[in-house]
């Protein structure tokens, strides 16, 4: 076959597998099965691969994946991408309606109403109506550019018209739209149930799974994640029709082959608005993705451009969301449930109930003094709520439901997993295990000590935890250093490279400096701040566990209720086991990280707020504590700087009260090229 003849096939083949895309994506009526589909790309693969020269951009064979990348780029968004001011009732929608009008001094305003899409915020490009850009939103002004991975999405367009689309005008020589990706219920379903065949961490929801499918560098995982995209937002255009309506841009957008939001009307005022409220509550539930509630936005483009923004959100628009729904059920029994640092959780167990679109059949009590408050026992009718629309809640008893005299629940002494002791610290409602080698704090122990911010082990994520635990490799934190390389080398779906890794990850965990090694170990209410005030101040480890309560309060934003749990920490039941067994490893107790005296920072308080475009958060604090300050997370009287990054929150409004010294970045990077840091 020619080369001619083959650039014939390959046109024809790029046409029918874009022609069953729409059927499968926009119109939803497929007409092969997913099998011919596959066979009929695998060809098209095939003749490129043979035919290279003949491979373009908007193939749609680039939406199986391409090789894996090194890193996403960051790009900067020629138009903001704004967050929405959220209201939750009628009241508050009729509010915003007259401030529209007042502004614009008009009587009555056309809204759009579309629903509220709970997926991940997305910006899609096109030059001469070829894809070349698709990127996150980020912070707003810079985001991802995930271009590979967007191009795995079915329902975007590669190339714009697509075949038989109805558009026949002239194409937009620059096109920027806006969108979210989503997971439908059943994409969702099956990625969850092959990470559980796997032995896997689980998926919250499917706005979080499309979130990590997103930050996959490898686009052929994201391809077999199968994500879906609406269209619903006009950023730019250039060489393309005069829009002047929010309506008619969604129009526009179909024409063009954009699958754009199922559900939404042109609403004539704020009466038709509410309407529309009412009819679309009931048929959030049965949708086949997640919604969060609906979008209202002035309809006229003339009057969004007078509207304006604020620093934060449009003006001209706003979301609605819907109250949390209630369902009332029976409650069959109270367990208790023990987390990393030995809280004892109450879990309300149902008589299954839908609402919202699930089956609910557990609910949250919070914790002993929630129980006490609803005095709630077990046979109870209650009314049961969404947080969110994804945590259920306990919310009220239904006592003139109660039959009977029904026992109170009787919260445990003991932990219901070993048998420690469970008790109060200070005003804490939380009851807690102290039993350091309790096996149901063991799995979320050793998760917190191999993370980044801790001991960094490469390799020892939540699933091999959970696993090396469950086979009892691991029966307490020092057990990491003790594993036997030949018996985790040969479990299931490890190999070697893995093995190999995560023992080097464990080797160089032993050269961590001492305020991540405490950090690590996981000391009720000492985060990395307190981690790094004893290191500084004890120097050792063995130093801090002996120290008493004192002399752990003698140190400056360290209080008496952190000091006593550091102390009973260091006293606790197999505590010093474990530092023993830490120690005979090799792992270092003394490496403390030096802190540079007499510089611009020493003595003062630090407060960052907003995205700085040389430092994470994390490492500019670290920086911070290295030349002598203190970094915190909120602003006070006390506070002597205030280092301001892009898109600050509340920090700045509250340092301009106190009249503190604001820093910009430019002027943060000064100070510490005065102190020596590069």
């Amino acid at each position: 076959m020619d080369k001619k003849q083959t650039q014939k096939i390959i046109q024809k083949l790029r046409q029918e597998i874009e022609r069953h895309n729409r059927k499968y994506y926009l119109e939803t009526k497929p007409e092969i099965s997913d099998f011919e589909f596959d066979k009929m790309m695998q060809k098209l693969i095939d003749l490129e691969k043979e035919f290279p020269d003949l491979l373009t951009p908007d193939s749609p064979s680039q939406r199986v994946g391409g090789a894996p990348l090194k890193q996403f780029r960051t790009v900067t968004h020629p138009v903001p991408m704004l967050s929405l001011d959220n209201t939750y009732s009628v009241e508050e929608l009729e509010e915003f309606d007259k401030r529209v009008k007042k502004f614009l001094g008009i009587e009555d305003v056309e809204y759009f109403a579309e629903e509220k899409i709970d997926g991940v915020s997305i910006t899609l490009t096109y030059e001469n109506g070829v894809l070349t850009l698709g990127a996150t939103r980020g912070d707003g002004k810079r985001g991802d550019d995930i271009t590979e991975n967007l191009k795995t999405v079915g329902s975007i367009p590669l190339k714009i018209p697509v075949e038989g689309a109805a558009y026949k005008g002239k194409v937009p020589s620059f096109l920027e739209v806006r969108g979210e990706a989503y997971l439908s219920h059943e994409s969702f379903q099956r990625i969850n149930n092959e990470k559980e065949e796997a032995g896997e961490e689980l998926f919250a929801n499917p706005r979080n799974a499309c979130a990590g499918s997103l930050k996959q560098l490898d686009p052929k995982l994201v391809a077999r994640r199968k994500l879906d995209a609406f269209i619903h937002g006009l950023a730019e255009i250039e060489g393309g029709p005069e829009l002047k309506t929010q309506s008619q841009t969604i129009e526009f957008f179909r024409s063009l082959g954009f699958k754009t939001i199922q559900h939404a009307r042109v609403c004539e005022n704020i009466a038709n608005v509410n309407h529309f409220v009412e009819v679309y509550r009931e048929k959030k539930n049965k949708l086949n993705y997640d919604v969060d509630g609906l979008v209202v936005k002035v309809n006229r483009f003339d009057y969004q451009r007078s509207l304006g923004t604020t620093s934060k959100s449009p003006r001209w628009m706003i979301a609605y969301k819907y109250p949390a729904e209630r369902a009332e059920t029976v409650l069959h029994d109270i367990k208790i449930q023990v987390g990393r640092t030995g809280v004892l959780t109450p879990v309300a167990i149902l008589e299954p109930v839908r609402f919202s679109g699930t089956t609910v059949s557990r609910a949250s009590l919070h914790n002993q003094d929630e129980i006490g408050r609803l005095d709630v026992r077990i046979g109870d009718h209650v009314m049961i709520e969404k947080s969110g629309e994804i945590i259920p809640k306990v919310m009220e008893v239904l006592k003139g439901k109660r039959k009977g005299s029904l026992r109170k629940f009787v919260y445990p002494e003991k932990c219901p997993v070993c048998g420690g002791k469970a008790e109060r610290f200070g005003d804490e409602v939380a009851v807690r295990c102290i039993n350091l080698a309790c096996p149901a704090q063991l799995k979320g122990r050793v998760r917190h000590y191999a993370q980044r911010d801790a001991m960094d082990i490469e390799g020892l994520g939540a699933v091999w935890v959970d696993k090396l635990v469950e086979l009892g490799f691991i029966r307490d934190l020092a057990d990491i250093y003790y594993l036997d390389y030949d018996k985790v080398v040969n479990l299931e779906r490890m190999g070697e490279k893995s093995a190999q890794n995560l023992f080097k990850g464990i080797e160089e965990s032993k050269q961590r400096p001492l305020e991540r090694l405490i950090y690590g170990l996981g000391i009720l209410d000492v985060g990395e701040r307190g981690a790094y005030l004893l290191a500084q101040k004890f120097k050792h480890l063995d130093k801090a566990a002996k120290a008493s309560e004192e002399e752990i309060q003698s140190i400056r934003e360290i209080g008496p209720v952190t000091a006593h749990s550091i102390h009973e920490f260091f006293r606790q039941k197999g505590t010093e086991k474990i530092l023993e067994k830490l120690k005979k490893a090799g792992v270092h107790f003394d490496l403390v990280t030096a802190v540079k005296t007499a510089t611009p920072f020493s003595g003062k308080s630090f407060v960052i707020t907003g995205t700085l475009e040389k430092f994470e958060r994390s490492k500019a604090e670290a920086v911070i504590r290295g030349l002598g300050g203190h970094p915190s997370g909120s602003v006070s009287k006390k506070t002597d700087y205030l280092i301001v990054g892009e898109s600050p929150g509340s920090k700045l409004d509250k340092a301009k009260e106190f009249g503190i010294k604001i820093l910009e970045e430019k002027d943060f990077l000064k100070m510490l090229k005065q102190s020596g840091v590069a």
